[in-house]
């Protein structure tokens, strides 16, 4: 096993955004080599040669390839669809092994229903990172199984690390975990269509509007993050008494804003999980028939 994460080789399973996201993110932080990335998908050849000629990896749909990738690869990176686990699950176990470390970047997954599918107790760190992470300010939440050593938890941690923050927690929070970040850049999109649709409505043009809502947004995130201050204490400073911010306030207020949030974060915790659930071991029939 490789020690550290310019030694080790990588094998990602999907070669989506998300993979591709977590791959740029190692390679131009330069804390993994090109040359031991190994990518495979199940037949999109356009994709893969993108991904060779981009980033100087390895990449196959090859079957016999594949199987000699994840043979040889000490981190095993599963960016699949929900729907595609079963399946992909059944063609991996006879090829892992419990010296090599399983990254599941599958919402909703818990590592208990990976074990069964696998039928192994290989080590196994299950991630939730968000679409942020394509530009490098990804937050991912992070649990590790029983099995995972300290080695391992630092290769893990420094692969999402390239790509962002990242959060470790126990696997029962990582649905809310969830609900707040993985899902989160889509409520900021929405609120910001908002925002710019209110400023069309009141007589700016749309890249006025456009543009005065991203500095906005933009503007709000850096001055939380260069004060350290509560956001709340934020928001009092630019809140005086009776004044315009204080009457906009008052009508989101009105329209239950703070509620509305909250149940945004609670549904999308609830749905991951379902998500998860849903997922559903292959019976022994199916296994016989």
């Amino acid at each position: 096993m490789s020690t550290t994460l310019s030694q080790a080789k990588i094998a990602f399973v999907g070669a989506g955004s998300m993979s591709e996201a977590i791959i740029r993110g190692l390679i131009q932080t330069k804390v993994a080599n090109p040359q031991h990335i190994y990518v495979m998908n199940r037949s999109d050849q356009d994709r893969l040669a993108f991904l060779r000629s981009e980033y100087g990896l390895q990449a196959t749909s090859d079957p016999a390839t594949k199987e000699a990738y994840l043979r040889q690869a000490d981190v095993v990176v599963l960016c699949m669809k929900p729907k595609d686990v079963v399946t992909a699950f059944e063609d991996l176990k006879p090829l892992l092994n419990e010296n090599q470390l399983l990254v599941s970047v599958i919402a909703g997954l818990s590592i208990a229903k990976m074990e069964v599918l696998l039928e192994s107790k290989m080590p196994i760190t299950r991630t939730m990172p968000n679409t942020s992470s394509t530009i490098g300010l990804g937050a991912t939440g992070m649990s590790f199984s029983a099995n995972v050593n300290d080695t391992f938890k630092q290769l893990a941690t420094q692969m999402f690390e390239a790509v962002g923050i990242v959060s470790i927690v126990e696997e029962e929070k990582l649905e809310i975990l969830t609900g707040v970040s993985g899902s989160g850049p889509a409520y900021v999109y929405y609120f910001m269509e908002a925002m710019i649709k209110a400023g069309i409505e009141g007589g700016l043009t749309e890249e006025d509007s456009r543009q005065l809502t991203l500095q906005t947004v933009l503007g709000a995130a850096h001055m939380v993050q260069h004060t350290q201050e509560d956001p709340a204490e934020l928001r009092r400073k630019v809140t005086s008494p009776n004044g315009a911010t204080q009457a906009s306030i008052e009508a989101l207020d009105h329209y239950q804003f703070t509620e509305a949030i909250t149940k945004a974060v609670f549904r999308s915790a609830e749905r991951a999980k379902e998500m998860g659930e849903q997922i559903a071991a292959p019976s022994p029939v199916s296994k016989t028939s």
